[in-house]
């Protein structure tokens, strides 16, 4: 990855780039686009870095990538194979601890994704065999079955007192370190990267990327079928948010090739 480059896409995956059956290929012109033009795309993403790596792997991507919710960032050296780190918050073991205080403290079994049968997780995410195994790896933060809004409300004011938040995707909640969020891992990459000028283009879909689309330079929501997540629906309507025109992986590569073709110095 160049530090030099001038626009960063950095993009949530599960009902951004991908759809519900982890599908992007409305996508892949684009990506091929974004490579030639040597832009760099950084999953931003509630996975794991096994499952991002695995990813990377399948669609030719290699600059850096921010895994669970932004608790953790990874990158390969120049001509190495070996990767580096930063780490932002709290580790797994100590968020399960957490997770069942709070279960206590809201009187509802907060059940974490690693405690699930592979049936349970197979009808909940549709992943199987070692894509389970890669979505299990947690190392930085604890996904959990979505409460019930009332709960899932209590549970959002308790957190502060444990010095953790949560946020709410598509198929599961997120305990993370309050430390850790997708927008603090961006401007950490920034850092590290000494590319503090760096446009972002930011894509997401759910409230787990709402941190990283207020820190963006533009940020896209991407819609579900049934339209946007109630979550991010204040920003768009304020103009803070520009609001893609199909969902997915389509509405991906609409809005992306949109914002491109807008710059006139690439």
């Amino acid at each position: 990855m160049k530090n030099i480059s001038k626009y960063w896409i950095v993009t949530d995956l599960d009902g951004t780039l991908m759809d519900e059956d982890y599908d992007i290929s409305p996508a892949k012109k684009t990506l091929e686009l974004l490579s030639k033009m040597a832009i760099p795309v950084i999953p931003c993403t509630s996975k794991t870095a096994s499952e991002v790596r695995y990813f990377r792997n399948e669609n030719g991507l290699s600059d850096p990538f921010i895994v669970e919710n932004g608790a953790a960032i990874y990158g390969s050296y120049v001509n190495n194979s070996s990767e580096w780190e930063l780490i932002l918050g709290k580790s797994y073991k100590e968020l399960r601890v957490v997770l069942k205080n709070i279960s206590k403290d809201v009187n509802y079994q907060l059940t974490p994704l690693n405690d699930l049968s592979e049936n349970q997780i197979f009808d909940l995410t549709g992943l199987t065999n070692q894509a389970i195994n890669r979505a299990l790896d947690r190392q930085w933060s604890v996904p959990f079955l979505n409460p019930p809004d009332d709960i899932f409300e209590k549970v959002k004011i308790i957190c502060d007192s444990y010095n953790v938040h949560v946020f709410k995707g598509n198929r599961m909640s997120h305990l993370l370190s309050s430390q850790s969020h997708k927008g603090q891992a961006v401007n950490k990459l920034k850092v590290h990267l000494h590319n503090p000028d760096v446009k972002i283009i930011a894509l997401g879909d759910s409230q787990n990327d709402l941190p990283l689309l207020e820190y963006a330079d533009i940020a896209i929501v991407i819609p579900g079928k049934n339209g946007p997540n109630k979550y991010l629906q204040h920003g768009i309507d304020n103009g803070s948010f520009r609001l893609a025109n199909a969902p997915h992986a389509e509405g991906w590569s609409n809005s992306v090739e949109d914002v491109i073709n807008s710059f006139k110095d690439l």
